[in-house]
């Protein structure tokens, strides 16, 4: 029998701690790492090897924790300092392969398709990006995800009661995280390195469409809408993921799902 490669998850929140059961369950060896005590007690009594690593804090990240072939990083934090010293650390480290989770939030609203090739803004998070992808200690691939949703993350809960949503003519940039976890375990299997690729779903439905539609599922009365917004919008694509890793969406099409 093959043994499938360890893997350590920096960040076992919504994402996270999914992504963990789910790479167990196909018989990956992971490690789970989070902030708090009760989120590292949660951790346990799931079975997944804990550690507490909170990279904002300026001690040395558990060696053991750093003991696996992948690390794939999916916290909040855009502390450029603190990823600087965490990738000192991931040199050091028996680490070979990252994969840093981000944004679709590192592209301006242009009006138009963006790529990977649109121009980014510069941002803590593009800097961050950039650290990983320079480094030649170990590989990375870059995963800019759109807006995640789904399970008890419901895009009709997404605003205040009375709060107007902006650019109801913009386009949604949103992805489920089923897809989220299975582009994941894509990119291991394949071995899909050096990469920066954009995983959003494939339709991108008006915003006033697809809230007004996320409302009336949560019996809610229908959304307002700032009118006297621009509407500015970026609808992006992801074909180079689906080319690079032949994939198709669970959840494609936004208004059906």
């Amino acid at each position: 029998m093959i043994l499938k490669q360890k893997i350590s998850i920096l960040g076992c929140g919504w994402l996270g701690l999914d992504l963990a059961l789910n790479l167990i369950n196909n018989g990956y060896n992971v490690k789970g790492s989070a902030t708090s005590r009760s989120s590292f007690e949660n951790l346990k009594i799931k079975a997944i090897p804990a550690f507490i690593v909170d990279i904002k804090q300026r001690e040395r990240v558990v060696s053991d924790f750093l003991s696996s072939d992948v690390l794939i990083i999916s916290i909040t934090s855009k502390s450029i300092d603190d990823f600087k010293r965490l990738i000192t650390q991931i040199e050091k480290s028996n680490i070979k392969k990252v994969i840093f989770i981000s944004s679709t939030s590192v592209y301006p609203n242009t009006n138009n398709i963006t790529t990977e090739e649109t121009p980014i803004k510069t941002s803590s998070l593009t800097e961050i990006e950039s650290l990983f992808r320079k480094n030649k200690l170990f590989q990375s691939t870059i995963i800019r995800f759109g807006g995640l949703f789904g399970y008890d993350r419901q895009p009709g809960n997404f605003f205040k009661k009375d709060k107007k949503i902006e650019n109801p003519e913009g386009y949604i940039n949103f992805i489920h995280r089923d897809d989220c976890i299975q582009i994941i375990k894509n990119v291991i299997k394949s071995n899909t390195w050096n990469q920066t690729l954009n995983a959003c779903a494939d339709s991108h439905p008006k915003r006033r469409d697809f809230y007004k539609n996320e409302f009336k599922k949560l019996g809610k009365p229908e959304p307002m809408f700032n009118e006297e917004s621009l509407n500015d919008y970026k609808i992006v694509t992801s074909e180079k993921l689906k080319n690079l890793l032949n994939y198709t969406f669970k959840y494609p099409d936004l208004m059906n799902y």
